[in-house]
């Protein structure tokens, strides 16, 4: 599904393999740890794309001027990580409907009409969750923990997905709310009765929860109480590797059925990949290839 407001690219040509490879890449700092190269490469074997994919550490106060000599080196797009996801939607004149809404972008691509910015976090988390874990979120109750670009590039694609109630708490309560503002008008158009505060105002027995916070990357297991996990619960962290493995821990002791962040991660990069050129790769073999390369490292 192209991203609403926009129209994908056109398909590229099946001989593309004899031109001179596109160039993309992973914009981000830290950036070594990107699994991006790996399945990019994957799905570019798979649909006999002709691309490269490298990986650009951008300095903290540098993004924009990494992104532009990147492109101005021919780079045809990028993705982009921590912590340049709303400094990525700023510098993009263009932008998806989703983009627009989350105010924070994960995809660019250079193209003759300029820059275009897209957001693809959480179409990917809502296919995860519905089509590889198998759980509908339709009618659940959902918890949202965090209110940085990682949050707000998935609020939207969750409400469309049309659960019962949405909750949206983070450590700054002020921070949440604003967000939870920004899209209260497509959570009632979806019919989604939807909250936010702080941490302490998570509620009890949600049947899907989400951390999109930074607690992972400061090794905290959880930013909530288990309470908040109904019996069975589904708890998603969207890091992955070791980083995740407190709160998949804490999920599993509390109950839940614990899953990392790869699977979005894979859904995701199928979505920038369409965003550039035009085909939808198959994600199944390529998130269990990237598995068995993270168990053997």
């Amino acid at each position: 599904m192209a991203a609403p407001g926009s129209s994908p690219p056109p398909a590229r040509d099946p001989r593309a393999h004899e031109a001179a490879p596109d160039r993309y890449a992973v914009v981000g700092n830290p950036v070594a740890h990107s699994q991006s190269p790996f399945i990019h490469a994957a799905f570019a074997r798979q649909t006999g794309q002709a691309i490269v994919y490298e990986r650009v550490l951008a300095p903290r106060d540098g993004f924009a001027a990494a992104v532009r000599a990147f492109a101005d080196a021919g780079g045809r797009g990028c993705n982009v990580t921590v912590p340049f996801k709303f400094e990525a939607c700023a510098i993009a004149p263009r932008r998806s409907e989703r983009a627009a809404l989350a105010e924070a972008a994960n995809v660019l691509r250079f193209d003759a009409e300029g820059w275009w910015a897209d957001n693809t976090d959480g179409v990917g988390l809502v296919r995860d969750i519905e089509h590889t874990a198998g759980v509908p979120l339709a009618g659940r109750r959902v918890l949202l923990v965090g209110a940085g670009g990682a949050a707000a590039g998935v609020l939207g694609p969750l409400l469309q997905a049309r659960p019962a109630a949405l909750w949206l708490v983070n450590r700054s309560p002020d921070r949440a709310r604003a967000l939870a503002a920004r899209h209260a008008a497509l959570a009632a158009t979806h019919g989604v009765t939807m909250a936010a505060g702080g941490l302490d105002d998570a509620p009890a027995g949600c049947h899907v929860v989400v951390n999109a916070s930074a607690s992972s990357l400061q090794g905290q297991a959880s930013p909530v109480q288990a309470r908040v996990l109904a019996p069975g619960a589904l708890a998603v962290d969207l890091m992955y590797g070791a980083a995740a493995e407190p709160f998949l821990e804490w999920a599993r002791a509390a109950g839940a059925v614990a899953r990392d962040g790869l699977g979005m991660l894979i859904e995701q990069a199928a979505e920038s990949f369409f965003d550039w050129r035009g085909v939808r790769p198959d994600t199944r073999p390529v998130l269990q290839a990237l598995r068995a390369r993270l168990e053997a490292s």
